[in-house]
């Protein structure tokens, strides 16, 4: 009898030992499936932008761009002088890999020149918005600032009313849409103009505002406008400023977006005599042209 106690006694401590290991397993389970907030532990980040660092700003201009937009540089006689005038001043910063510019200032005998050419990478600091989501925020603030003119509509948006209007447009009179509402040949021809013929024409003397007022050319060609085709999302400044007895001064700022960067150029141009007004369509194709190939470099 005693030695059948014995074993009995050991076959439950057996079963104790297997029971608190099977508890604590069960416990552990449940304490996880009970607890939501470790659930969303585990949810993903937002995801970081596609640039982690940023360019020499100084050296993303080549010397055929800056000998476009700074005519004066061929000007300058001494070498030393010369060289120094393309290397450009790079802008104070205190990040260098969250914000870079550089800014070039030339003289010419026509007229002074300026470029700023500045560059942001966004970070997000909120696990919940990505880079991008962040940089989109930030550029629709700046595009606010720059306030264009309403309605915001984009070159290629234009460009589809005003082919769909002449498509569709028909007569009253009979079917073949030659009675009194039908477009007129020289209406026609106006609206199947090629944008390049539109914003070929030239300021008239009468609008210093540079706008072109010729036979087929729409206003809004050379007005600040948003753009496409440039990095995820851009759009065009022209400011013309004049201050008392100098000289007019006009100021195209392209500001563009790609992922998580945010490119900004400035181009400047004062004419050495009063009364002449810097060309807008001409520092506008210098300005997009030179956006062009920043965004090229960045690989967008």
């Amino acid at each position: 009898m005693q030695r059948k106690a014995y074993v009995s006694g050991a076959a439950a401590l057996l079963a104790a030992l297997l029971t608190g290991c099977t508890g604590g397993s069960g416990d552990g389970g449940t304490t996880d499936d009970s607890n939501p907030g470790r659930t969303g532990a585990t949810t993903a980040a937002a995801q970081p932008g596609k640039y982690r660092t940023l360019p020499d700003p100084c050296r993303a201009v080549g010397k055929e761009a800056l000998d476009s937009l700074l005519p004066g540089l061929r000007q300058i006689t001494d070498e030393e002088r010369r060289e120094k005038a393309y290397a450009g001043e790079a802008t104070l910063t205190y990040d260098t890999d969250r914000k870079v510019g550089c800014r070039w200032k030339v003289d010419s005998a026509d007229a002074t020149d300026h470029l700023l050419v500045d560059f942001e990478r966004v970070v997000s600091y909120d696990n919940t918005v990505s880079d991008d989501s962040q940089a989109e925020q930030l550029f629709a603030t700046k595009q606010d600032a720059a306030d264009l003119p309403e309605p915001l509509v984009s070159e290629t948006e234009t460009e589809t009313e005003t082919e769909t209007e002449t498509e569709t447009g028909t007569g009253t009179d009979d079917e073949t849409g030659t009675g009194a509402n039908a477009p007129s040949p020289n209406a026609s021809a106006s609206a199947s103009a090629s944008p390049s013929s539109s914003a070929s024409a030239s300021p008239s003397a009468d609008d210093p505002s540079g706008s072109p007022t010729g036979p087929g050319a729409a206003p809004t060609d050379l007005q600040p406008r948003l753009l496409e085709g440039l990095g995820d999302e851009a759009f065009l400044d022209d400011e013309l400023n004049s201050s008392g007895s100098t000289a007019e001064r006009r100021t195209v700022t392209v500001a563009f977006r790609t992922s998580n960067v945010i490119v900004t150029i400035e181009y400047t141009e004062q004419p050495t005599t009063v009364g002449v007004v810097p060309d807008s369509e001409e520092l506008q194709d210098r300005a997009r042209k030179l956006a062009v190939r920043l965004a090229d470099s960045l690989g967008s």
